[in-house]
């Protein structure tokens, strides 16, 4: 049985979140969230968050031990782009694209 958890559109840039999210594929949850605590960074929260999300979702079903929960797969991928301009010499304008990342989180039992 397996537990799931994504979360759509958020605010990072998916090739900083997948160097997050290769340091915890494969651990343990507890072991995990250490990890990402101790990393103090803005894409480590958010995917601790989508963590506890996934472990809230095993809770609920009641069909798995929270204690031998690990991280079966962790995926980063790209959102849409938000695309802004600024100002550059002579009249033109640089375009600067805001990305954004769909992350999306499995559990399993050992």
């Amino acid at each position: 049985m397996e537990a799931k958890s994504v979360l759509k559109f958020s605010p990072v840039s998916p090739r900083k979140t997948r160097l997050v999210a290769d340091q915890v594929r494969g651990k343990q949850i507890a072991e995990a969230l250490t990890i990402l605590k101790l990393m103090g960074t803005k894409r480590a929260q958010i995917v601790s968050k989508v963590l506890n999300s996934a472990v809230a979702n095993a809770m609920n079903t009641g069909m798995m031990d929270v204690d031998n929960l690990y991280v079966k797969q962790i995926l980063v991928d790209e959102g849409p782009m938000m695309k802004r301009f600024r100002p550059r010499a002579q009249g033109r304008a640089y375009q600067i694209l805001k990305r954004t990342s769909h992350i999306a989180v499995v559990l399993d039992e050992m």
